[in-house]
């Protein structure tokens, strides 16, 4: 199935989905680029916001941000991600988890990349808009959606 239908079928079946890409081969290699690919979309979201702040400060030129924002997007938060799968895993023992690592890691990648076209909206809001109201509900409906995929996700991979 196409990436793009499995993002779609996120929202409304996040456990089949999840199960799917569980069962294929090459689970590790799958987990990377599926985190690889929802990293680069969080700093393609966030460049909108970048030029903005640009504009309007100009003493931090937009290439400057721009370099800041891919190291950080393709290098730190991949291991960010990581360590946070690990940790959810490690509660998810606590509470009768009986799943494995990989399981918590692709849940919260897929997670995050099934977000990412609400990321999207959220970064051209943000660089459109800018602050106020509407860039705040925007974000609260991304957190909240994330919340519900990653915990129905995490749900399943540790039923293991």
């Amino acid at each position: 199935m196409a990436i793009t239908s499995d993002i779609v079928e996120s929202y409304r079946r996040p456990r089949t989905v999840l199960r799917r890409h569980l069962s294929g081969s090459g689970q590790e290699a799958r987990a990377l680029a599926v985190l690889m690919g929802a990293c680069l979309l969080m700093f393609v979201a966030q460049l909108p916001k970048l030029a903005r702040d640009a504009h309007f400060e100009p003493e931090a030129p937009l290439d400057a941000r721009m370099g800041a924002a891919l190291m950080a997007m393709l290098f730190v938060a991949p291991l960010l991600a990581y360590g946070l799968a690990a940790v959810s895993h490690l509660v998810a023992r606590l509470f009768g988890g009986r799943g494995d690592h990989l399981g918590a890691r692709m849940a919260l990648f897929w997670s995050l990349l099934a977000i990412s076209p609400m990321m999207l909206f959220q970064g051209l809001v943000s660089g459109l808009v800018g602050p106020g109201p509407a860039l705040t509900l925007t974000g609260v409906g991304v957190f909240v959606v994330f919340g519900v995929i990653w915990a129905n996700a995490l749900i399943e991979a540790e039923q293991g």
